[in-house]
């Protein structure tokens, strides 16, 4: 009987990764197509999950068509018990496996939660480097302090090297998503979020908003580029011979609205701006207004009302 039973376990196993490897090969660039060690350990707990629940949602799939035919009208042998109303062993399967399924998930996310925890640096012999984000409408501010250099809608990050992310935003809430890399963090007015993500190799990924934050949020996407260190070490020294500066008035013009805005630099940065920005020490902007024929070529007041 060994001979009989390994070859169709090693079917079925067989069976179930054809069917996980066709299921997942639309997911090409999302969450499940990581990129960096964060990104692969979310994957890994949400399909953890996933087949956790399997366990509860595929036998009670199989059970509803099991009575749908054992049970049909022209089943004469099928028993039929008006009576009955208790059974302990079908009590202590519905609530045994639940409870069970519930234990699993638990502990999948609270190892998850600990592990992931984003205040937590990543393993490595190498320095993070070290990114300051603004949130604004509706676009990205990163500021690199080691630099002292700044973008807006482009990441610039070595591959295989730590990136320590200072979040802040500087009008209403929003949520800052690089979904290869993992970890979906806030982005609060007078407060700061930190994230640490990672890329393993060179590539170009989407950053994007993630929270809904008025008529510009479905544009508010930046470009994220992984590059080897001797390429970032370039782009920096290109970054800083070009470009105009970035203070406090430039901030200013720089954080009113604005679509759709083409990536660019800074060739200086203000050292003390962002935590101007964090502290509320530069008042956030007035948020989102309404755009349309009735507001066309109205100025706004400080508190953001027509």
């Amino acid at each position: 009987m060994p001979s009989v039973t390994r070859p169709n376990c090693l079917i079925g196993k067989s069976v179930l990764l054809c069917g996980t490897v066709l299921a997942l090969s639309g997911c090409q660039g999302g969450v499940l197509d990581a990129q960096g060690p964060v990104g692969a350990n979310d994957a890994t707990m949400l399909i953890d999950a996933l087949f956790i629940m399997l366990v509860i949602v595929v036998p009670t799939i199989l059970v509803a068509f099991w009575v749908a035919w054992r049970y049909r009208s022209s089943n004469t042998n099928a028993q039929y018990m008006p009576d009955w109303s208790y059974s302990g062993r079908i009590e202590a399967v519905v609530w045994a496996i639940p409870i069970l399924v519930i234990m699993f998930l638990g502990g999948v996310i609270w190892i998850g939660s600990i592990r992931l925890d984003p205040f937590r640096p990543l393993p490595s012999k190498t320095p993070p480097i070290e990114v300051q984000v603004v949130a604004l409408d509706w676009k990205w501010l990163f500021i690199y302090p080691q630099q002292g250099i700044a973008t807006v809608n482009q990441l610039v990050i070595p591959a295989g090297v730590p990136v320590h992310f200072m979040i802040t935003s500087g009008s209403v809430f929003n949520a800052f998503f690089i979904p290869r890399l993992g970890s979906m963090i806030y982005a609060m007015p007078g407060m700061t979020s930190q994230l640490y993500l990672q890329a393993d190799h060179p590539a170009v990924l989407l950053g994007e908003s993630a929270h809904f934050s008025g008529d510009g949020f479905s544009d508010m996407n930046f470009e994220v580029h992984s590059v080897p260190e001797g390429s970032f070490a370039s782009w920096v020294a290109q970054a800083r011979a070009t470009g105009a500066a970035l203070n406090r008035a430039s901030y200013a013009s720089l954080a009113q609205q604005s679509h759709s805005v083409k990536p660019y630099t800074y060739r200086a940065v203000d050292p003390q701006l962002f935590s101007a920005v964090a502290s509320l020490r530069i008042a956030p902007a007035p948020g989102p207004v309404p755009e349309g024929p009735t507001h066309a070529g109205r100025e706004l007041t400080p508190a953001g009302r027509l």
